[in-house]
């Protein structure tokens, strides 16, 4: 054996004996007479030490170390006389009898160091380098220990874990399908799965009952911190199912997860909110509840008093920042232009100062009594010392303005801690949402969604104002500001299913293209359904306490969509698109 502990392993019990280690020389260095050296596995750092009486043989091949050597080391464990209490293994260290080079190594182009000096694109160039860094071997290690948690809870809830297919239809989800041409059937296509959305509700109509999986999913979008290409979804469905069973059911697996992977205990219940109050209050429909710093309508109070900017528009909404009448006005101007930027789109920022010695100052307060701005800074739930801040136009844009200031000055303000967890269950979602681009009606969720079955008659109506009341039997598991999962219950009625097609545009003969299969399929006896899908790496990032999911993913894609280390996409060769029967068409 090249070892028989480990480098993370040995402890001051152990001093005496002789062990042999193998791993990566993190440095080496030489001090006086003697050679210290740092051994690196996966589990931990030794200290390595010749000394200075050591036979010449042994001193040479010490100092002809590395970084990045692979080496193996014989010696006996000894207690350390300058211990290090940062390291587990600080109390010993090994007195090397022999070393044998397994492997040398080019001198890495950065650092691998916990703190590296290696750029985003270089790390990710030499992705097989960066992943002997501790901090991303220990998120891919919290990322295997939530894994094994999820599959041990479900496999305890009698659920199947199934695999599906990555080469099937293209279906419309909600982004561009990644695509795959077919050789065998020249001029057509395999889409790469967004979900599995249509084949696990066709195993609840096999009688499967109760299906999960960890699986790959793509889609063609937009990249950022919380999304990449291919992502891993915790996939669940459940037959003979409410609402209210899947969010037990699922309020049962996070909370055994927080409590066996971080030993953190979640309020139980989950808290719930329905997404009318979530954008009401918060400007979202994934809210962070952690901080206070709701938003209030304060419209019939701003109106009505020669503020042309207000009486102009349907709605005005604000927020009480506490503590912040004593910002300067640079500070407030500088809000201000935040608010202007394009990912907000705010025209200008209103504020109202409730000063401490009791005065009331506004950038508008020539068009307000200091009895009006008081009235409207209490509407806001301010008090003395706080600082509102008000915006205005169409009510779901302005809330969702407001909602993104809330989460900036939350970030400033230090409300936003990573070490806090709030969940939220969201709730009753509207089913459609209006598309103005194509002039149509949209699946807000996806479209096998099924409608509450309060709202039925709406869901039949042909008036689009009784289909913008129809709300989505719907859910979300959203923690601290992020989605982490959703779902619904399904529908598994093919006249439902029908009329949610006809409702979004799809017609009967693409209806039965894409989707005849599991059209037909209801119709011999599906069971009602539902489930959700949480998104793993997601997960793995909040409890890692990263902003990034890409850390928590072996070999992640850079923002735009390529593997640098594997070069990939590629350029192939015209053999391949000959075969595939492809002709390209110039890249403008």
């Amino acid at each position: 054996m090249y070892r028989d502990h480990t480098c993370g392993e040995l402890r001051i019990s152990d001093v005496g004996k002789k062990v042999t280690l193998a791993g990566w020389v993190q440095k080496a260095r030489k001090l006086g007479g003697m050679t210290f050296i740092d051994l690196r596995d996966r589990y931990g750092i030794t200290q390595l030490v010749v000394e200075a009486d050591a036979p010449e043989e042994l001193v040479t091949k010490a100092n002809s170390l590395g970084r990045e050597f692979v080496i193996q080391a014989v010696g006996t464990v000894v207690e350390r006389s300058s211990k290090n209490p940062k390291m587990p293994t600080g109390d010993i260290e090994i007195k090397l009898e022999a070393i044998n080079i397994l492997n040398e190594s080019l001198t890495p182009p950065f650092t691998i160091e916990d703190v590296s000096d290696g750029g985003d694109d270089l790390r990710l160039k030499y992705r097989y380098l960066d992943l002997r860094r501790g901090p991303l071997q220990k998120a891919l290690q919290l990322r295997h220990r939530i894994c094994h948690e999820v599959r041990n809870y479900l496999d305890s809830n009698n659920f199947l874990e199934i695999e599906t297919p990555f080469l099937i239809n293209s279906t419309p989800e909600g982004a561009r399908d990644f695509v795959v041409p077919s050789r065998m059937n020249p001029g057509t296509f395999y889409a790469l799965p967004q979900s599995p959305q249509t084949l696990k509700q066709s195993l609840m109509v096999a009688g499967m009952d109760r299906y999960f999986q960890i699986v790959k999913c793509f889609r063609d979008e937009d990249l950022r911190a919380d999304r990449q290409p291919e992502f891993t979804q915790i996939d669940c469905e459940m037959s003979f199912v409410e609402q209210e069973d899947v969010l037990n059911m699922f309020e049962g697996m996070m909370r055994t997860l927080f409590k066996n992977v971080l030993d953190v205990t979640i309020p139980n219940p989950i808290p719930r909110m329905s997404w009318f109050d979530g954008m009401d209050k918060y400007g979202s429909d994934k809210p962070d509840i952690r901080f206070g710093m709701t938003i209030h309508e304060v419209t019939s109070l701003a109106q009505g008093h020669g503020f042309g900017v207000f009486d102009s528009v349907p709605y005005v909404g604000a927020i009480a920042v506490e503590g912040a009448a004593g910002w300067s006005r640079k500070q407030v101007d500088e809000l201000t232009e935040w608010v202007k930027r394009p990912q907000v789109g705010a025209k200008g920022l209103v504020n109202i100062k409730l000063n401490e010695d009791g005065t009331v100052k506004s950038s508008v307060d020539k068009f307000f009594t200091p009895e009006d701005l008081k009235a409207i800074a209490e509407a806001a739930g301010a008090k003395t010392g706080d600082l509102v801040l008000i915006l205005c136009g169409e009510k779901r844009k302005t809330q969702v303005q407001l909602g993104t200031l809330r989460i900036e000055l939350g970030n400033r303000l230090g409300l936003r801690d990573p070490k806090v967890f709030a969940p939220l269950w969201l709730t009753d979602f509207p089913l459609f949402e209006w598309n103005e681009e194509e002039n149509k009606w949209d699946a807000l969720h996806h479209p096998f969604t099924a409608p509450k079955p309060e709202h039925l008659e709406y869901f039949y109506s042909d008036r689009p104002e009784d289909i913008l009341k129809v709300c989505a039997n719907a859910y979300d598991f959203v923690l601290n500001g992020c989605e982490l999962g959703g779902g619904s219950i399904r529908i598994h009625n093919p006249k439902v299913q029908e009329r949610m097609f006809q409702i979004i545009g799809i017609g009967p003969e693409e209806m039965q293209r894409k989707f005849g299969f599991l059209i037909n399929a209801f119709k011999y006896g599906a069971p009602p359904h539902g489930g959700l899908a949480f998104g793993l790496d997601r997960v793995c990032a909040l409890f890692g306490g990263a902003d990034t999911i890409r850390d928590y993913i072996a070999f992640p894609k850079n923002n735009q969509g390529r593997d640098i280390m594997l070069g990939a996409p590629s350029i192939i060769d015209a053999k391949q698109l000959d075969e595939l029967h492809l002709d390209l068409r110039p890249v403008e």
